[in-house]
């Protein structure tokens, strides 16, 4: 019997994140630089009988994907990879939560990345060809996450191009207890007039030292900041806080919210940052940590 493998799914954080145009079929067309930190979800696969797929679900996060049964993105991307390679086995697969949900960090599409991972370890599979392909149906943050390495991300997700390792700098996370739908920020963004986004170039590859990695990005924004401050105005008192902590060099908000970041030279800023914050607001999760990448 095969032995069960586990992968761990890293956060990923927009550095940026420009909408550059909008499809006929509706899909915005964005040029973003991804970074991942080391706040990870865990997915685990295990030898289940022929054709059985089954998950559960634990961690402090958990109650918030409870009522999504069979759209867990976990779910549909063993489904989604068992037809591609034409599997007939099963699968038993528990996701431990620990990244919030709807909250601009790509959770789920690193969990689901994790998923396909661990079940084309579990069933033998290696690297398929039409994996990207298949990660791409599941959701446009989906391919990068494959990786969890640091990219500039284009298209509907499509364009994944490595950006180097980030530098040896520190980053802070903070939500504040409030979820953000991708399709309403996007829809919000259409409504507003002038929303062509911003056209300032994304850096191709990140600097390899703090100062000069925001030198490049204060240039660069995220443009669905604007909408997702008008659902939750609560997003603009995050990003006040973050900007006003000692040695924060930038603040900004992480893909279409509602999780805001904050930039640091080193891990201890970051750290009394974010304890400070939630002495103030002890209703806001928040986290500190270091950037990562996937082996």
């Amino acid at each position: 019997m095969s032995t069960p493998v586990a992968i761990l799914a890293p956060a990923k954080i927009n550095l940026c994140l420009h909408v550059t145009g909008r499809r006929a079929d509706g899909y915005h067309t964005l040029d973003s630089l991804m970074a991942f930190v080391d706040l990870a979800d865990r997915v685990e696969a295990a030898p289940a009988e022929s054709g059985q797929i089954s998950l559960s679900v634990d961690g402090p996060f958990a109650p918030a994907l409870a009522g999504l049964g069979d759209d867990n993105l976990v779910l549909r991307a063993a489904r989604a990879l068992a037809r591609a390679q034409g599997i007939g086995a099963g699968a038993r697969l528990r996701l431990t939560k620990v990244i919030p949900a709807a909250g601009g960090l790509g959770g789920g599409s690193a969990d689901a990345a994790a998923a396909l991972l661990a079940l084309c370890g579990l069933w033998g599979l290696g690297r398929p060809a039409d994996l990207a392909a298949i990660a791409l149906g599941l959701g446009a943050d989906v391919p990068v996450c494959l990786s969890s390495q640091t990219a500039r991300v284009t298209g509907i997700g499509e364009g994944v191009a490595p950006a180097g390792p980030p530098p040896p700098g520190a980053v802070m996370l903070v939500n504040p207890g409030v979820g953000l739908a991708t399709k309403a920020v996007f829809d919000a963004f259409d409504a507003k007039e002038g929303n062509a986004g911003t056209t300032a170039p994304v850096p191709p590859v990140l600097p390899d030292d703090v100062p000069a990695m925001i030198r490049a990005l204060e240039s660069c924004r995220n443009d669905l900041t604007g909408a997702a401050c008008s659902l939750q105005p609560v997003v603009a008192e995050v990003l006040a806080a973050i900007g006003e902590a000692l040695g924060c060099r930038l603040a900004r908000m992480s893909g279409s919210g509602a999780t805001c970041f904050g930039l640091f030279d080193d891990a201890g800023a970051a750290a009394n940052a974010a304890a400070e914050i939630a002495a103030r607001q002890p209703g806001w999760w928040t986290w500190s940590g270091r950037f990562t990448a996937r082996a």
